[in-house]
C-alpha cells in the first residue's frame, strides 16, 4: 500500500547572521495511513521543524514530500493553505486557542474559509468534534475559563473538525498533569480507528511508549526508526 506521506532527502537550512543552521540534514521517512507514530529527540534535533513542514506551515530547502500521491514540497501559498484546511490537523503544546472566541467558535475556525461548509454546517461539525473529546458541555465558555486539560481537548477537537488524513501534535502533553496526559493520549489513539494517522512530537519517553512506532532524531537526521 502506498504511504500516506513519503519523504525523501528532506533538508531545511536557516541563515542566522553569518551562520547557517541545518535543522534537517537529509530525512527519508514514510508515514502509513492509520499509524500512531512518536518522534523523539532533544531540543534542536529537527523534530519540530519536520512536523511544521509536514503540516504545511513551513517549506523545505530541498527534498521531496509526496502526500497521498501528490508532490507537495514546493506548493504555492494558496495550495499549502488548502492542505492545512483540508488534509491535516495540528495540536500545539500551548493550545493556540483565541481567548476572545468561545470554545465552539475556536473549533469551527478551521472551517471558516471552506466554501463547502455553510455557517450551520460549521457549527454542527464543531459540536460533533467537541462531543468526541468530551467537551460538549463547554460550548459557550472562553478558553480562559478552562483547565489546561480541557483546553487541550478543545485543541484536539479543532484539529479533527475538518476530518483530516493526519493529525500532528507538537508536545501535546507538555503542560499537563499525569491524569490529563493519559486522557489526551487516549483521545489521539482513538483517531486510529477512523484511519487517521497520528504523529506526536515529544521528548517524553512515557508518551512515546503509547505509540506503535518510534522515530528518534538527532542533529537533523533520523537515528532510529522502530516498531514497538
Amino acid at each position: 500500500m502506498p504511504a500516506l506521506i513519503a519523504i525523501r532527502g528532506l533538508r531545511k537550512a536557516y541563515v542566522m547572521g553569518d551562520e547557517t543552521v541545518h535543522a534537517l540534514a537529509g530525512v527519508d521517512l514514510d508515514f502509513q495511513k492509520g499509524e500512531f507514530v512518536a518522534i523523539l529527540g532533544p531540543s534542536g534535533s529537527g523534530k519540530s521543524t519536520l512536523m511544521h513542514i509536514l503540516g504545511f506551515m513551513d517549506t523545505p530547502s530541498e527534498g521531496s514530500i509526496v502526500f497521498d500521491g501528490q508532490e507537495v514540497a514546493k506548493l504555492e501559498p494558496d495550495l499549502r493553505a488548502w492542505y492545512r484546511s483540508n488534509r491535516v490537523g495540528f495540536v500545539f503544546q500551548s493550545f493556540n486557542l483565541l481567548p476572545r472566541l468561545s470554545v465552539l467558535e475556536n473549533v469551527a475556525l478551521p472551517l471558516l474559509y471552506r466554501e463547502d461548509y455553510t455557517e450551520d454546517a460549521r457549527e454542527e461539525a464543531a459540536k460533533i468534534a467537541l462531543e468526541r473529546v468530551g467537551m460538549s458541555h463547554r460550548l459557550t465558555h472562553r478558553p480562559t475559563q478552562l483547565s489546561g486539560g480541557e483546553r487541550q481537548r478543545v485543541a484536539i477537537a479543532r484539529a479533527i473538525v475538518a476530518r483530516p488524513a493526519i493529525v500532528f501534535a507538537d508536545e501535546p502533553t507538555g503542560n499537563l498533569d499525569v491524569k490529563n496526559v493519559d486522557r489526551i493520549l487516549d483521545l489521539l489513539g482513538s483517531l486510529l480507528a477512523e484511519g487517521i494517522t497520528v504523529v506526536v512530537v515529544t521528548h517524553d519517553l512515557s508518551v512515546a511508549a503509547k505509540a506503535k512506532r518510534v522515530i528518534s532524531m538527532r542533529a537533523g537526521k533520523v537515528q532510529e526508526d522502530r516498531l514497538q
